[in-house]
């Protein structure tokens, strides 16, 4: 899994980053919680889901109008992908992915 974060405005936060398991890039858009200080509230939650946003550029679509974001952001996304290809589940994550996500 990878991970990328970036701050907008009025300290809002992007996450985004590839979800081997899922084989789906994701996106979390959080703000501070104004009723609970220290903690966030989430909006923004796109990813959750295998192959949901199975494009770098779709990730980046959800989160642009959230942060500035670097324009090499997508090869990054990319080549996080690239590095799991080879990457297998493990024996328990196996048997989880199949009880979450039956066929």
């Amino acid at each position: 899994m990878s991970r990328h974060t970036f701050v907008g405005p009025a300290r809002v936060s992007v996450a985004i980053g590839w979800d081997r398991p899922l084989e789906t890039f994701y996106v979390q858009v959080s703000r501070p919680d104004p009723e609970d200080p220290g903690e966030c509230d989430t909006f923004i939650w796109k990813g959750l889901e295998p192959n949901e946003l199975t494009s770098a550029a779709a990730a980046i679509e959800i989160a642009t109008p959230h942060a500035a974001l670097p324009t090499d952001l997508g090869n990054t996304l990319e080549m996080d992908r690239l590095k799991t290809l080879g990457v297998s589940d493990g024996e328990y994550q196996a048997v989880m992915k199949r009880r979450l996500f039956p066929k």
